[in-house]
This record gives structure tokens, C-alpha cells and sequence, in this order.
């Protein structure tokens, strides 16, 4: 079975005869997840995801340029709707709507290629409007999730988020309240520069609310890990920040698993991770391995179903379909096939050399008459190469019938 059209990722065509990497490519997102969420999860959520980094590197900058810092924002969004704020918010709105366009067209340009999108530019969208429909949905989808649903995603929609309760253990690292520290004796207690904070048996959280006020899902970090925390960081840094105002030490929420807070005990690389990290690394050598040995023109010959085999003088004639698959980026000028191994003649219908376009296909059918003294046995298997001019790319194989005897 054969598809006519041909899925981009990063810029290479892959075919529906290429679905076995995908398929390895899911199994190796499967074992990086199950080894990153379950140790390193923050890593993950607050520095690679793609929501993150949109969020938190475009769309929040633009909106802190416009609207102003976090009480700013709060204070405009309670006040009535003025000039002020029409002009502001809808000014926002715009420049949101007009980003959420262009990575959907950046979305479209890896399913379809860059060449492909620009085509369609070109030609006008009354003659794609299917395509158009779907890039104003994608469009829509985009605009919704970074203008009002936001950390939802994370929350309600995010399936890795979902498998926290399955795959952390008290060895994961997480953004983490250190409460050995900001509990001790005493637990917290608002911050009063005229007593020694260390001999009072207070603990280091002077109870401030600055990490909870910052965060963007609204949790209490001093309340242990939550489902709702997206690793984002604000909390550490403003932490940080509060503890040097006061004199004392950075670090009472940081990157640390439940065992180095409560035991002090170090990260150490366990034999599950290990064992996680040898399957993980074994899988992505030979994706890369199959990824690096994938062919760029692929070809099948077969013989036309319910035909046998023809006497022609002294020769053996034998009737097949060809399909040639081109997964390049060029047109192949110049196509035509030769025997390897065996002396023969191979007739294409129609005309001995043809071209096949970049991305594309294209079948036939052809005649092969082999002497039938070269042929030993009655189903013999040939070799045929594949030549684009001079250059041989390819080699198939296929079953050649004859009689099982000659007199």
C-alpha cells in the first residue's frame, strides 16, 4: 500500500512506508518521559516545553510591555473600561492575535513543507479554503490558550502533567520548599529585625505570601508538590530575593528531591535511572541509525498478478508493475533500470527512462526476458538497479518464473 502524500518533519519528507520510525520515535518519547518526569520533571515543564516558552518568552514579555508589571495589570483589569484600558487591551489582543497566526502557519509549514505553504500564498486563498479554514482554527486555538487558558493547559489538558502521581518518588527533583528549614521548632513567623532569627527556633519562611502572590496557577509551594505547579521558577526567584532583604540565606525553595530536603541525602544516579537511561540511549541510536539509513528513493517491483511467464525465442519473458518513490527535495531526471548479476533486457512501457518529481511517484510496467539457459531453477531471484542518469541509487529485488525445465 502506497500514499500519495508525504508528511514534513523538519524539512525531510517521510512517506507511509517510513511509519515504522514513527513508531520508534513514540516509544523513545514514551522512555524520555517515563525517565525525565519521573526524576527530572522540572527541567522538562519550566525550560523545554513549548508552551512554556511561548508563554513565558513572548507572549508575557509583550504583555508586561504593554500593560506593565503584575499589580499593573491587576489594577487595569479591575478598573473600568476607559481609554485607557480599550487602548491597551485591544492593542494586546492584536499583537496576540497576529503571533497566534504565524505559528499556525509555522504549525501548517511542518505538516505540508515551507515550499508548499508559499505556494498556496501565492496562489490565493479562495483556491485552498479548506486549508485556510483549518489554519483560522489552529489560529483560534492558539489565541484562546495564550490569552485566557494559559496554565489550564497545564493543568486540565497537559496528559504529562497527569502522570505525576504515577512517576515521581521521594528522589525526583522538583521546585521544592525546603521545610526542615523554613519550619524548624518553631514553624514560620513574619520577620522582625530585632531578634536572632536563628536562636529563636523560628523557622527561615518569614510568611511573606511573595512566592505564592508570583506564582501563575496560584498555589502555595510551602504546601509540598502539586499537580498545579508548572515549574516556572517565579517562586525561587522571588524567594531568593525576600531572603537576602532580610539576611538570610538563598535557597528556602530550590531544585531538590523530598529525600535531599528531609534526609540530606545527594542526588544519586539510581539503578532504575540507569536502566532507563541505557534503554533510552539504545532506542535513539538506532532511530538515528534507521534515520541515517533510510533510502531517499525507494522502489518496489512486483509481478502483475495472474501472469505467468512467455517463451520468446530463447528467452524468458516476464511481465511486472514498478512503483518508484521520490523522497527528496529534487526532481530525478532521468530514471531507467538495469540487471545485476544476470545477463537480460528490462523493456518500460511506454519509454525506457523517465523522471520522477521531488516528493512524488510514479508506477508502470515492464517487461524482463532473461535467457533461459542463465536460469537454474524455476522461481529465480533477481537484483535490478535503479539509475537517476549515470548514478545508480537504488537496488530491488524480485521473483523471476520459469519453466522448471527446458529440453
Amino acid at each position: 500500500m502506497f500514499w500519495k502524500d508525504d508528511s514534513i518533519f523538519f524539512g525531510f519528507p517521510f512517506w507511509l512506508q517510513d511509519f515504522y520510525l514513527f513508531v520508534l520515535f513514540m516509544i523513545v518519547g514514551v522512555v524520555f518521559v517515563i525517565l525525565f518526569y519521573g526524576h527530572f520533571r522540572t527541567y522538562f515543564c519550566g525550560w523545554i516545553c513549548p508552551q512554556t516558552i511561548f508563554l513565558e518568552m513572548v507572549f508575557r514579555r509583550i504583555e508586561y510591555w504593554i500593560e506593565g508589571d503584575r499589580g499593573a495589570q491587576i489594577r487595569l483589569s479591575k478598573q473600568e473600561w476607559n481609554a485607557e484600558k480599550i487602548r491597551k487591551k485591544g492593542f494586546k489582543w492584536f499583537i496576540f492575535l497576529v503571533i497566534s497566526f504565524f505559528i499556525a502557519n509555522v504549525f501548517l509549514a511542518y505538516l505540508i513543507s515551507s515550499d508548499e505553504l508559499f505556494k498556496m500564498i501565492e496562489e490565493g486563498p479562495e483556491n485552498h479554503l479548506s486549508t485556510l479554514i483549518s489554519l483560522l482554527i489552529f489560529t483560534g486555538v492558539f489565541y484562546f490558550v495564550f490569552v485566557w487558558f494559559r496554565e489550564q493547559v497545564c493543568i486540565i489538558a497537559c496528559p504529562y502533567g497527569r502522570l505525576q502521581g504515577v512517576l515521581l518518588d521521594n528522589k525526583s527533583i522538583n521546585v521544592a520548599y525546603d521545610f526542615v528549614r523554613g519550619e524548624k521548632e518553631l514553624g514560620r513567623a513574619k520577620f522582625n529585625k530585632q531578634e536572632d532569627r536563628a536562636a529563636s527556633g523560628k523557622g527561615d519562611c518569614i510568611d511573606c505570601f511573595q512566592c505564592v502572590h508570583v506564582c501563575p496557577t496560584g498555589i502555595d509551594i510551602r504546601n509540598g508538590t502539586q499537580l498545579e505547579c508548572v515549574n516556572c521558577t517565579a517562586c525561587i526567584d522571588e524567594c531568593d530575593t525576600i531572603m537576602t532583604a532580610v539576611g538570610l540565606p538563598k535557597g528556602l525553595i530550590r531544585y531538590a528531591s523530598e529525600d535531599e530536603i528531609e534526609k540530606k541525602a545527594k542526588f544519586t544516579f539510581t539503578t532504575r535511572m540507569k536502566g532507563y537511561t541505557a534503554v533510552l540511549v539504545i532506542l535513539v541510536g538506532v532511530l538515528l541509525g534507521l534515520l541515517f539509513l533510510r533510502t531517499e528513493v525507494e522502489t518496489t517491483i512486483f509481478r502483475l498478478p495472474g501472469q505467468l511467464y512467455e517463451h520468446k525465442g530463447d528467452d524468458i519473458s516476464n511481465i511486472f508493475t514498478f512503483k518508484i518513490i521520490n523522497k527528496t527535495n529534487t526532481d530525478l531526471e532521468d530514471i531507467h533500470f538495469k540487471l545485476n548479476g544476470i545477463k537480460g533486457v528490462i523493456n518500460v512501457v511506454g519509454q525506457q527512462e523517465f523522471k520522477v518529481k521531488k516528493q512524488g511517484m510514479s508506477s508502470g510496467t515492464l517487461f524482463i526476458q532473461i535467457h533461459q539457459y542463465l536460469l537454474e531453477h524455476d522461481r529465480t531471484k533477481i537484483k535490478i538497479d535503479v539509475y537517476n542518469g549515470n548514478k545508480m541509487i537504488e537496488t530491488t529485488s524480485t521473483n523471476f518464473l520459469s519453466p522448471r525445465s527446458f529440453d
